[in-house]
């Protein structure tokens, strides 16, 4: 059985496209296991693996029918408060055409199949990251260090079809989006998703506790 924080030989080389985004100061001020897990580039067909748990799912109206409409484009936003208690697995592979990471989250539902959601970081654009969910959307994101944990936080969406590109104004996207990754210690960290718009307040927020498995070739 392989350390849950180390990787089989060949499968990850050392990056530092998160350090350089974040600078040394910034970078430095992270836990050593969340420099280990945004340190390396997988290679090849090799995955990596986290294994986890909802723990706090929470909605609004606005952000119920916005997660309701969102299923049209891919289902970016969690969608089903069933979720609560339900087992989540997150996915990552690297996106070598794209300069990027793939992700793929699968969270289970009480019944049904579980909501998987496709997304795909690219280490581009003005702020030197960006979300890409398909259906020409995607959002730039800034990146920070925020309670000894990394932290995204959504710059501003637009639509991107081949070398057409649109910025979409403040008023027309979906509220401010932050993700935060906090280590607890060990194997274990918290993944966290807010949206908050101006006008409606908290529309979505989930927890969900992770721990690290080894990486699959």
């Amino acid at each position: 059985m392989l350390d849950p924080m180390t990787v089989q030989p060949g499968s990850a080389i050392p990056d530092h496209r998160f350090r350089h985004l974040l600078g040394e100061t910034a970078w430095q001020a992270l836990p050593p296991s969340v420099r280990r897990r945004f340190g390396k580039r997988l290679k090849g067909d090799a995955s990596l693996v986290y294994r986890g748990v909802v723990v706090a799912m929470r909605r609004n109206i606005a952000g119920y029918l916005l997660s309701q409409l969102a299923r049209l484009v891919g289902a970016p936003l969690p969608y089903d408060r069933t979720s609560l208690n339900q087992p989540a697995v997150v996915t990552v592979t690297e996106d070598c055409a794209g300069d990027g990471q793939f992700w793929i989250r699968q969270y289970g539902r009480a019944s049904g199949f579980p909501q998987v959601i496709h997304s795909s970081k690219r280490f581009a654009g003005p702020t030197g990251i960006e979300e890409y969910i398909g259906s020409g959307i995607g959002m730039a994101l800034r990146v920070g260090v925020e309670d000894g944990g990394l932290s995204f936080k959504s710059d501003h969406y637009f639509l991107q079809f081949g070398s057409w590109r649109l910025r979409l104004p403040g008023w027309c996207s979906p509220g401010a989006l932050t993700i935060t990754h906090r280590d607890l210690g060990g194997t274990r960290f918290l993944f966290s998703l807010t949206l908050e718009s101006r006008f409606f307040g908290e529309l979505v927020h989930q927890d969900a506790l992770f721990h690290d498995m080894e990486v699959q070739p």
